[in-house]
């Protein structure tokens, strides 16, 4: 009966380990969206934000982190902290994620821009909640590779380009809204140009070495625009010809 068994346990494997591994899944996530909602009720003095809206939240636990970071066993997949992807890179922390997104105020009919595609993460979330996303990202390899996990996935409304995302995507503004997953000194005069009267833009203002602060932009009938600093944040550089 030994060999019997353990063909059986051969046959099996597969099957045995990933159901053990969706299970895993399930519970690391579970667990990362109760250190979103902590880390949301923490930081509610700074952002006015004491709880993100539910489709948010849903999306947050709806997109799989571990198909964006392949390097990385689950364990750190969904690990409440950003993680290095690469091409002096990362995927940002998932409660920074969720909070740039519930800032962005997503409605489902909406057309959004997002500047740094990284692994596709972000944009993903997006997909989830707006009718398009647009999202350019700097490194030919990080585009061409966040394409092809966005398609393999389904995420079907996604439009990815290699590209400068200082200079945005004009042909296909304007924007309902646009997010910057990485940090530059001043607030690009090409991307409030994108935006739509009244639409907000989510980025972080500062450098690498200095204090950077989670911004929102809000465009004015004027073509002006507001801004309200959120919360004290640290992002990789935004890097192009600019």
């Amino acid at each position: 009966m030994k060999p019997f068994i353990t063909l059986l346990c051969l046959l099996l494997a597969s099957s045995c380990t990933g159901a053990t591994s969706e299970v895993d899944v399930t519970e690391l996530q579970a667990q990362l969206m109760v250190e979103i909602e902590r880390d949301t009720r923490e930081t509610a003095p700074y952002t006015g934000r004491s709880e993100l809206n539910a489709r948010v939240l849903n999306a947050m636990a709806t997109v799989a982190r571990h198909d964006f970071v392949d390097s990385y066993g689950p364990d750190a997949a969904y690990a409440n902290q950003p993680l290095p992807i690469g091409h002096g890179q990362t995927i940002s922390q998932p409660f920074i994620v969720a909070l740039m997104t519930d800032l962005l105020d997503p409605k489902a009919e909406q057309v959004v821009l997002e500047i740094g595609t990284g692994s596709g993460y972000q944009a993903a979330v997006l997909a989830t909640l707006v009718k398009h996303v647009y999202t350019i990202e700097i490194i030919p390899e990080l585009a061409a590779s966040a394409e092809k996990r966005l398609a393999d996935l389904g995420y079907e409304n996604v439009s990815v380009k290699a590209g400068d995302g200082y200079f945005g995507w004009p042909e296909a503004a304007p924007f309902d809204g646009i997010i910057v997953t990485a940090v530059g000194p001043d607030i690009p005069a090409s991307l409030v140009a994108q935006l739509k009267t009244g639409a907000h833009m989510v980025l972080p203002v500062g450098t690498q070495y200095t204090a950077q602060n989670l911004t929102v932009v809000t465009k004015q009938a004027d073509g002006g625009y507001s801004t309200k600093q959120v919360l004290p944040v640290a992002f990789v550089p935004l890097t192009g010809d600019h």
